[in-house]
Formats: C-alpha cells, structure tokens, sequence
C-alpha cells in the first residue's frame, strides 16, 4: 500500500551484524585490558608471613662403604675417635694402643633446612660434606645422625645413602681427572623430622603481617590496596616499604583459608630499581631495565705492548784482542687497535647501550671499565654494585 510505514524491526541479518559488532567490539576491548594484567604477581610471589621461615640444622656423622677413597687417619684423627665412639656405644672397645687405619670411613657435616609446619614424621632432604681428605664419598653410607637447632635441641635424625653428583679417577702415576665435586653430595629424604618448631602463626591473635621479599613503597602500597578493594577499606594497612598489616580472623582454621585467599590476589609490584650489577670475577653484567644515560662519548681501545728479545753476537775485528760477547737487543712496539668512539643520546635506554657496545666488540671486562666511566663520569643514572 502506497504510503504504509516500513517496518522498524530490524531483519535477522542485521541483527547478526550488529551481534557480530559488539563482539568485535567486547574483543577489542578485552585486547586493550588484557596487557594490564599481563605484569601481575601473585601476592604470595612477591610477600612472605611473618612468622612462617625455615630453620637450619646442622650434624656431625661418619660416612662408611667408601671404596678406599676415605680419610686418611694419621692426617685427620678425628675420623678414629668418632669411630671408637661408636663402637664403645656397640660394646666394643678398642684397645689403646691401636689406632686403627681406616680408609672406608669419611668424617662429614649434614645440614638441613626445617621447612615451616613440618610435623613429627615427615622427611626433609639433607647435604653431605666431608671435612677432612676423603676424596670421594660416592657410593657411601651415612650412618644416623642427630641434626640439631641453633638452640642446640635435637629436630631431625639423618641416615640413607650419599647421592654424588661428581665423578673423580687417580692414576697410578699421580694423574687424575674430577669432574665436578665427588666430596659432597646428597640424601633425599633423608631425615625424619623428630620435633616441630613452634610458630608465631597459630598463637597470634592480631594482624598479620605480609612481609615483601624486596622491600618497596610502591608494591607495598599496591598490595593494601588489593586487599581493601576485595574485602573492604581498613581490612590492610601499609606499615612501611617492607610490611603490610593485614587484619584475620581469632579463629586459627579461618585465618589459614583467609590468608590463602589474599595470597591469590593479582598485584602489579613497583618498577624495579634502576641498578647495575657487576661480577669482576667472572666479568658477569646484569643491567636492569630502568638504567639511563644521559649524553655521553665514550672512546674504547686496547693497547698491545709487544717486547721481544734477540740476543747478538758481537764479534771483535781480527788482532784487535777483543772478545766475543752476547749483546742484548731489545724490541718494544706499543700499538692501540680496536679504538671507537660512540655517543649515547639523552634517556638512552638498556637496549641503546647493548647495541653499542656490542657494535664495537667490547668484552665483558671492557664493558665492566666502561660502566664505570660513566658512573664516575655522572652519565649512568643507576646503582653500580660490584660483586
């Protein structure tokens, strides 16, 4: 009919495209916010509980079953005494004018970290080293051994087989070939935890305290805030750059679920500081991310001095009663190869400065020189630690 209003609904294929839109649209939205949360750590990775730490054991034990490459007793005496100790434990007692010469028998510490919460019964793996000239423990057996706390009570009894990870042979003529180091090695699980360690954690009844393992304003910061936009303003508080105060639950079972449940949290930590770090042992260089330069030439080379000895004979002219001699003569040649010169712009960054210094071949050691310079020279804004 001539005149009649067109429908307004609109048809099915337009509806599938303007479906097909907002779906696009939600997609690209979700591009934008997904780089944000890319960054995000864990709580749990970046704080500890206070009160919740490991602790060190430390022993003393003998190491038997060594194929003759124990202790050698008339340099390490204590292996013996340890020995006849123990037999007089078994009812043997050896004479006293014997001292016997062992060679299957190696002296070692044992030492051990107590996780938190371990329980009676529960294993934790320990290391073995030996302390005197035992040159190998492979294929030993560590006899039991009390471990005991810095306060001196006894938490763990050792005992197992040595697992070595190094391999050592010796030659009739004195040669020998080591890889790696056969004189220690490991038990796993070879300790059974006889004590338990008292915690601050259960027997608190006040915040809890998130300790951050690198201490920072900012994450510190960040970290209360995550707390309070999920339960709640005043539930977190930031004591300082290293600890956070968290409000629990009296009842310990709650505060266990409670805690696990902030741990999970999402938080982006702070930049990292801006820091150099140098191993002028190993000519190891670590440059963090935030390093700067400001504008700076740095000219590099490396100077050759060549010194060469020739020695002459001076022969005397004939009937002139001279003598031959042998007249030293010396050559020194100074020569600098390899000297660039390359200029760093204003807020250059971790890659610029990579790029040319690998642009001009420098080594580790010279890259090592040339930080320096530049911190000396106030042009590297970073922490320079050496190592």
């Amino acid at each position: 009919m001539d005149g009649a209003e067109t429908p307004t609904t609109p048809s099915p294929a337009c509806r599938g495209g303007l479906g097909r839109g907002w779906v696009l649209a939600l997609a690209s939205l979700a591009l934008i916010v997904l780089p944000l949360s890319v960054h995000a750590d864990k709580i749990r990775d970046l704080a500890q509980v206070g009160g919740v730490r490991s602790n060190q054991l430390i022993g003393y034990g003998l190491v038997v079953g060594l194929d003759g490459s124990g202790d050698q007793t008339t340099q390490a005496p204590f292996t013996t005494q340890s020995l006849e100790n123990m037999l007089v434990q078994f009812g043997i007692t050896v004479p006293a004018n014997v001292r016997p010469q062992l060679k299957n028998a190696a002296a070692v510490t044992i030492t051990a970290q107590l996780p938190p919460f371990a329980k009676p019964g529960q294993t934790i793996d320990v290391t073995v080293a030996s302390i005197g000239n035992a040159k190998s423990i492979r294929g030993g057996e560590l006899l039991m051994t009390p471990l005991r706390g810095a306060d001196g009570n006894v938490y763990a009894m050792a005992q197992g087989s040595v697992v070595v990870g190094g391999v050592s042979a010796q030659g009739k003529s004195g040669s020998s070939v080591q890889v790696n180091i056969s004189a220690s090695g490991r038990v796993p699980n070879g300790a059974s935890v006889e004590r338990s360690v008292a915690s601050s954690f259960a027997s608190s009844n006040g915040d809890l305290m998130l300790n951050l393992n690198t201490p920072d304003f900012t994450t510190a910061t960040r970290i209360a805030e995550a707390v309070n936009r999920t339960y709640g303003a005043g539930t977190a508080n930031a004591v300082d750059g290293g600890s956070v105060a968290v409000r629990g639950p009296a009842d310990a079972s709650q505060r266990v679920a409670w805690l696990g449940a902030i741990q999970a949290l999402d938080v982006n930590p702070g930049d990292a500081p801006a820091r150099v770090v140098v191993n002028s042992r190993t000519g190891t260089v670590v440059i963090g991310s935030e390093v700067r330069v400001t504008p700076a030439a740095v000219a590099h080379g490396s100077i050759q001095v060549t010194i060469s000895e020739q020695p002459q004979v001076s022969q005397p002219a004939p009937f002139s009663k001279g003598q031959t001699v042998v007249v030293p003569s010396s050559n020194v040649q100074v020569s600098e190869d390899g000297g660039h010169m390359f200029k760093f712009g204003p807020g250059t960054n971790l890659d610029t400065i990579v790029r040319a210094v690998n642009q001009v071949g420098a080594s580790p050691s010279d890259l090592i020189s040339i930080l320096q310079a530049l911190k000396q020279a106030g042009a590297l804004h970073a922490e320079l630690v050496v190592i």
